[in-house]
């Protein structure tokens, strides 16, 4: 082989390696490509999605009912921030719960509720109905309990949450049994401990209890501690979103 054979063939490989290594490059920048494309489309598609959830959850503050317990507690009377907070309580806002005790939906309405409100038991489930139902409960509990105007919010509340979890007529013995010991019988913290002394036969059997033993004065009193912790909590929560 001459030397001018040899040297043209070196060229002719040399040419070929760069032509060869350009397309491997070529093919390489050609995947990198495609692969931030596909990731800019991925993330592009996450980012439409959280935005169509945030949109989503942005139409409700507390729970999905909040429109539907602004309306019917404005109609009863009520705070619907309140009404929110006792929903939590009894149900996480699971409109078809219903408890051992028979007790159902989002706001855990007795049936005799209902039949004293001329509401079937098959409606009592409905979640306006439910809804209205407590509405209408609690309306009725503070009336019959005329609690003295100048009680503070927080013992007015409280008093009328224990009579919605114990039943008003555990709550009136203890108010009654305050006042005749000469306490305060508009005090939550007053009540609550005749309430507890309520599960005392030498208490519960006084002329002045109508409504015999009551054993669960811990779980009420656990039940308006939570009830009002949450209702403080979105309170502040509304608060926040005004400002």
């Amino acid at each position: 082989m001459s030397k001018k054979t040899i040297i043209f063939s070196i060229v002719l490989i040399l040419v070929g390696a760069t032509i060869f290594e350009s397309r491997i490059l070529s093919e390489e920048g050609l995947m990198q490509a495609e692969t931030v494309a596909t990731t800019t489309s991925a993330t592009n598609q996450v980012a439409e999605t959280a935005t169509q959830d945030s949109v989503v959850m942005q139409e409700w503050v507390i729970s999905a009912y909040d429109e539907m317990m602004r309306r019917i507690s404005a109609e009863e009377g009520q705070d619907w921030l309140l009404m929110s907070a006792i929903a939590y309580n009894e149900s996480r806002f699971k409109s078809h719960l219903v408890s051992k005790q028979g007790a159902i939906g989002l706001m855990q309405v007795m049936p005799i509720v209902g039949k004293q409100f001329n509401v079937d038991k098959e409606r009592i489930a409905d979640p306006e109905t439910n809804i209205r139902l407590a509405g209408k409960l609690l309306k009725q509990i503070d009336k019959t309990l005329k609690i003295s105007p100048t009680a503070s919010v927080n013992d007015r509340l409280s008093i009328i949450l224990a009579c919605y979890n114990g039943g008003i007529g555990h709550v009136s013995d203890a108010r009654r049994l305050a006042k005749s010991n000469g306490e305060d019988h508009n005090s939550w913290e007053v009540v609550a401990r005749y309430l507890k002394q309520k599960a005392d036969p030498a208490v519960y059997e006084s002329e002045l209890v109508r409504h015999g033993k009551f054993t669960g004065s811990r779980q009420t009193e656990a039940y308006v501690r939570e009830v009002m912790k949450r209702y403080d909590v979105y309170r502040r929560m509304i608060t926040d979103k005004q400002i």
